[in-house]
């Protein structure tokens, strides 16, 4: 009997140990499996490069040490060393600029298309014959019309966001449900303040959804709109490096577009979930 009492308490004791670690694991799930995929990549790219001097692809190393130099400098010293707060300001405005400008033009032509019928059948089908048109194709005429320099980057920038708001937003109106007019109607709101109480409301979900992939396009086109002239830039430091072979500023160019992409779409998104609550999809 004294046995199986003395038993008795230490099996409790182990089944209690386990519990804070099961209860930890659901929250550290999400970030090991976020994870764990760029790390293989990484593996594999160190391997795949590491002691192979004539491999055009830098190890992971070198390409940290050039991150090192272009953000603090010591490294190598050379034209590029503490210089990537520089290019990555002058990015950012431009994206930040175009993306901003496209949403403010972009945002009450969608909303009068989609609810206005006239400017429908006017305005949309010329747009969306220019739709397709690759912004690369629009290099050349944004530097004649424009002229070399940030102006024909601004632009392609704000081409890049412009349609991806424009369509979401059309998309958007014309999916808001015809009762909701009845009601505001039976409510006194009529006219022109139905825009603003009814559409932009049940619109909102789209047009966060055109604004997300519109400043990732932003950002994919910066590099082809920082081509045209411009002196400083992520785009202006990769087209630059790749030119002299420099494998490695390429790489971190592309690294710090990839990071600081996500942050604003995640900003992107915060801003939404807190406008959005009432809705099931983004509350």
């Amino acid at each position: 009997m004294s046995t199986v009492a003395s038993d008795t308490p230490d099996t409790g004791v182990a089944a209690a140990e386990p519990a804070p670690r099961a209860a930890l694991w659901p929250r550290l799930r999400p970030f090991v499996l976020a994870v764990a995929f760029p790390v293989v990549m990484l593996v594999f790219w160190h391997f795949s490069t590491t002691g192979r001097p004539g491999s055009l692809i830098p190890p992971p190393y070198d390409v940290w040490m050039e991150m090192r130099d272009l953000a603090f400098g010591g490294v190598n010293d050379d034209a590029y060393s503490r210089t990537l707060m520089t290019h990555l300001l002058a990015s950012m405005s431009r994206v930040y600029g175009g993306f901003a400008l496209a949403l403010l033009v972009a945002l009450p032509l969608g909303m009068l298309i989609g609810r206005v019928p006239l400017v429908r059948q006017t305005i949309d089908p010329t747009l969306q014959i220019l739709r397709p048109v690759p912004v690369t194709a629009w290099l050349p005429l944004a530097m004649i019309i424009f002229g070399l320099g940030p102006r024909s980057a601004f632009f392609l920038v704000f081409l890049g966001a412009f349609y991806p708001i424009l369509v979401n937003t059309i998309f958007g109106v014309r999916s808001v449900e015809p009762r909701l007019f009845e009601a505001a109607s039976m409510l006194g709101c009529t006219g022109s303040a139905q825009f603003f109480r009814v559409v932009l409301p049940a619109a909102l979900p789209s047009i966060f959804t055109g604004m997300r992939l519109g400043l990732g396009f932003a950002w994919v086109v910066i590099v082809v709109g920082e081509m045209t002239g411009v002196q400083t830039g992520l785009g202006a430091i990769i087209m630059e490096a790749r030119q002299l072979s420099r494998t490695e500023i390429v790489i971190c160019g592309m690294i710090v577009i990839g990071v600081v992409g996500f942050l604003s779409d995640q900003l992107v998104m915060l801003i939404g979930r807190r406008l959005l609550k009432w809705s099931p999809s983004h509350g």
